[in-house]
């Protein structure tokens, strides 16, 4: 039964976690998930909605952008901000963690949330450790496209089964910045792929500059029309977590761009 008491915080943090794989527009009360967490924790999918658009008014690019929420955002709220804004990973895994408590609370696993893009993860085919690992890229990835509204920041392409969550500083570099949500971009297969071997690279600024292999005047026409001719361009940003300028500058100066 819908409760009047104050929100506790593995509930907001799991309101965090809806928050983070929701696109803004989606944050309402008929949203499917929106509606399934509210029945785990006994609150309406009004309060839940509500409690998304008061986290939202906390968010630093929503609100430059000149969008606001209800404006009731509690204390609370603004902790978990200012713990995810200092430090994003602990705060993903603590959110996703809460999520997964109430998950399992109702019978489903912990990651219900992306048992959709690892199906075989619950039929007991892998360990643990790497389970995990499945789950984090999963959950990286659905945070990534919701910023984006499932576009690529470079050729605009909007399909999301082609389209990858691409890590700035990889994986494996960079072990503070694994799920932060800044540390992404939303690009389609090809992009991600030449973005990864170096072949092009996003500037501080968010322009895009591609490598000289790609801009020989002899290259076949598909690679200067899917590729080549973005040099200089801006990407398209994202609604929220715009990606940081160290790492875009981390990155392009790993591969020669700086």
């Amino acid at each position: 039964m819908p409760r009047s008491t104050d929100w506790t915080r593995n509930e907001t943090l799991a309101a965090f976690h809806i928050y983070l794989q929701l696109p803004f527009g989606q944050l309402h009360r008929n949203q499917p998930r929106i509606v399934q967490l509210s029945q785990w924790i006994g609150r309406t999918a009004s309060a839940v909605a509500m409690k998304l658009v008061n986290l939202a008014s906390l968010d630093p690019q929503i609100v430059a952008s000149g969008r606001r929420g209800m404006g009731n955002a509690s204390k609370l709220d603004q902790q978990i901000w200012n713990e995810f804004l200092a430090a994003n990973d602990p705060v993903v895994t603590e959110a996703a963690t809460s999520f997964g408590h109430y998950a399992e609370q109702n019978g489903l696993p912990p990651f219900v949330d992306v048992l959709d893009e690892v199906p075989d993860i619950a039929e007991g085919k892998t360990s643990t450790a790497t389970v995990q690992v499945r789950v984090n890229q999963a959950r990286f990835r659905r945070a990534i496209l919701a910023s984006y509204n499932a576009t690529c920041c470079m050729s605009g392409l909007r399909v999301p089964k082609l389209l990858v969550a691409s890590h700035i500083v990889p994986w494996s570099m960079d072990t503070q910045n694994r799920l932060n949500p800044s540390n992404g971009l939303c690009m389609s297969a090809l992009h991600d792929r030449a973005y990864d071997q170096g072949l092009i690279t996003v500037l501080p600024d968010f322009t895009i500059r591609v490598g000289e292999a790609l801009r020989h005047a002899e290259l076949d026409p598909f690679a200067q029309t899917s590729l080549a001719q973005y040099q200089g361009k801006a990407i398209r940003l994202p609604e929220r977590f715009r990606p940081a300028p160290a790492f875009l500058e981390a990155h392009a100066r790993r591969f020669g761009f700086l």
